[in-house]
């Protein structure tokens, strides 16, 4: 059985305006994306690359940001707080959990040796220090 063909070959003209939209949509949609109010707090962890991690039982993350505020399981506290609130977490886990720490890289060395006081004075000995980690290097990738 045969079939007609219909399809031939297009041999006009593009007309340039549905691509104009297109691209002014887009360029719109990415200079409003930046306008978006992002919740939360910043904070930049230092890079870092090939660190080890725990098997231990861990509490919620502290955070602390640049200028020394601290966050426990994403919400505000105060020191006293968090002393509290790290003592309820070590009383509930059956072995010393281990601290995760997210320290903003502005934080200073006092300020960390501060916070690192704290949770050994509540029982937790091993702490963690969050970070992202460092983008792959050529160098490292050599056939």
């Amino acid at each position: 059985m045969k079939f007609p063909r219909n399809a031939r070959i297009f041999r006009g003209q593009l007309d340039a305006a549905p691509f104009a939209i297109v691209f002014c949509c887009l360029l719109l949609f990415l200079l409003l994306s930046s306008l978006v109010y992002t919740p939360g707090v910043a904070i930049r962890l230092p890079l870092a690359s090939a660190l080890p991690g725990t098997d231990k039982p861990t509490t919620p993350a502290v955070a602390m940001d640049r200028n020394g505020r601290l966050y426990y399981d994403y919400k505000s506290v105060d020191e006293a707080e968090l002393r509290t609130r790290l003592r309820q977490a070590v009383a509930k886990s059956a072995e010393p959990p281990a601290l995760l720490l997210q320290a903003d890289q502005a934080v200073t060395v006092g300020q960390l040796t501060r916070l690192e006081m704290l949770a050994r004075d509540v029982g937790i000995s091993e702490i963690w220090k969050v970070t992202v980690p460092a983008p792959a290097s050529s160098q490292n990738h050599q056939p």
